[in-house]
């Protein structure tokens, strides 16, 4: 038998039925599974020393494909209005014929934990078709000490196959392409989707379930605290707000990127890695995450490269505009290993506001902060997808909408709880636009939002007087160091006035309309 094959566990067996002398690779190294993806013709090694892969078709996660299985014990405690629902015996059809290409194939085994906090940890076990799924998976999950994996037995099991296509008549789902989440199995199937992006986001998901029934706020955010103590600082926000970039500054210290938990000791990373977007990313602008992407062990997805010298191109988004990279989260420098830290005292919602109207940075109070973290709101800009000709609003409740299981309330009422007990501030930011809407203003500097950034994490915004502006009513600072003020107020930073007047309106509209509809919806559920 070959180093790292073994026959799968009895216990997994029993939970898939499926028989026995099923061939898995278990616990590879890196190294190893590098061997293994270029020898299948999965991936290629590129002169950084990173692994690049291509997903195909799916370049992005594919959330109408994503279902939840109902089931007694969970199915009244389920937002259903923004969930899917899938029977008992489609999961079961679907789970023969994962359990049908396992016994006919070799597989890769990863055992893992979500959760930093040892407390509220979860064993996860990720079941791969594909090598570089399963470096992917160690890379972004918790990866445990050699001997915590003997008789390693999964809280969570994660079965990512892509070769396995649903029927969509006779198996319920709507594509080929399917999600499903079993609570009652503790089990996620994967199928007709190679964007690994899928395994992260499945768990990502069930702690969404798990961790409000023990009074712990899952959050779609990333963490980071100052050097000179362990008060932190959390970042809520969209893809392409620069929540994985704002996080990853030298002058403090990293506790994660992407998600994260609020217990009554503080808050913890629910993963081990780091999963950004690397379109345009260059060593002046993210130096760290540049230094991450490029080196061995780092996962690529969809990245362009030159066929002859392996060199990658970054500025390309022939595959997609969604490159990606995933790597473990010691490959940035400045990170607290132990992925914890105490409560914060900083919350950023960040928004990049293509129609230039939110400001650059407010400080928000009491509703207002239950109401702009319900909208969840970001906005697509012209040119970046086909069709889109202007700036169109991008909306998702709590940061999150695609990972929530239970009704968005319940995880505002959460913040609030704790942002009131800890007298923790909530700041929104603007990242996109100002003085005019995409096409005619300009993107706010990654610098000057790193100035704010730094006033409010240093506490040097907590005296400056502020002014209200009169369409959301944000308290907007009358200044910030290193900020030019001119910008702060962005219908003073418009060059026609009016113009900016109708374009808040505008916008605020949207607001409404999504809130109130969102609102609708929660009374019809209820």
């Amino acid at each position: 038998m070959e180093s790292g094959m073994q026959m799968i566990e009895t216990q997994l067996l029993d939970r898939l039925g499926i028989g026995s002398n099923v061939k898995v690779w278990m616990d590879l190294s890196p190294a190893e599974l590098y061997e293994h993806a270029v020898r299948q013709g999965e991936a290629n090694l590129v002169s950084s020393g990173a692994l690049v892969a291509e997903t195909g078709e799916h370049t992005g996660r594919s959330p109408k494909d994503k279902f939840l299985v109902v089931e007694p014990d969970s199915e009244p405690d389920i937002w259903w209005p923004g969930n899917q629902r899938l029977a008992s015996d489609s999961f079961h059809k679907l789970l023969d014929k994962m359990g049908d290409f396992c016994a006919g194939h070799e597989v890769y085994v990863q055992n893992l934990y979500a959760c930093a906090d040892p407390a509220r940890r979860l064993k996860v076990q990720v079941i791969t078709e594909l090598a570089w799924h399963s470096l992917f998976a160690q890379n972004l999950f918790i990866r445990p000490e050699p001997e915590e994996r003997e008789n390693f037995k999964p809280d969570f099991t994660v079965m990512s196959l892509p070769s396995v296509r649903a029927e969509s008549e006779a198996d319920g789902t709507r594509t080929e392409t399917f999600v499903v989440l079993s609570f009652a199995k503790r089990m996620v199937l994967i199928g007709g989707t190679s964007y690994a992006g899928e395994i992260k986001k499945s768990i990502f998901t069930v702690l969404n379930y798990l961790m409000p029934t023990s009074n712990v706020m899952s959050m779609h955010c990333s963490a980071n605290y100052s050097k000179a103590s362990t008060d932190s600082a959390l970042f809520f926000g969209l893809s392409g707000t620069g929540k994985t970039t704002l996080s990853s500054d030298s002058t403090r210290t990293l506790i994660g990127d992407d998600e994260h938990g609020w217990s009554d000791d503080g808050i913890f990373n629910f993963e081990g890695g780091c999963y950004a977007k690397t379109i345009r990313i260059s060593a002046e602008a993210e130096p760290e995450i540049y230094a991450a992407t490029n080196r061995f062990g780092t996962v690529l997805e969809n990245v362009v490269f030159d066929p002859d010298t392996r060199v990658p191109d970054f500025n390309s988004d022939e595959k997609t505009e969604n490159t990606r990279s995933a790597y473990p989260i010691n490959f940035i420098p400045s990170v607290d290993l132990s992925g914890r830290a105490g409560h914060p005292t900083e919350v950023l919602f960040l928004s990049a506001d293509a129609f230039g109207v939110l400001p650059p940075v407010s400080r928000l109070e009491g509703e207002q902060i239950r109401y702009f973290f319900l909208c969840g709101y970001t906005a697509k800009v012209a040119g970046t997808e086909r069709g889109v000709t202007e700036p169109e609003p991008t909306f998702s409740t709590c940061f999150a909408a695609p990972f929530l299981v239970l009704p968005p309330d319940r995880y505002a009422d959460l913040l609030l709880e704790r942002v009131r007990r800890h007298g923790t501030t909530v700041w929104m930011l603007n990242t996109g636009w100002i003085g005019g809407a995409y096409g005619v203003g300009q993107r706010i500097s990654i610098a000057h939002t790193r100035s704010i950034v730094r006033a409010i994490v240093e506490g040097r915004l907590d005296g400056v007087t502020r002014h209200s502006e009169p369409v959301f009513g944000l308290q907007i600072p009358d200044s910030v160091p290193e900020v030019p003020r001119k910008i702060l107020d962005p219908r003073v930073a418009w060059p026609d006035p009016d113009a900016y007047d109708r374009q808040a309106e505008k916008l605020r509209a949207m607001f409404d309309e999504y809130y109130g509809n969102f609102r609708e919806q929660g009374a019809a559920a209820g």
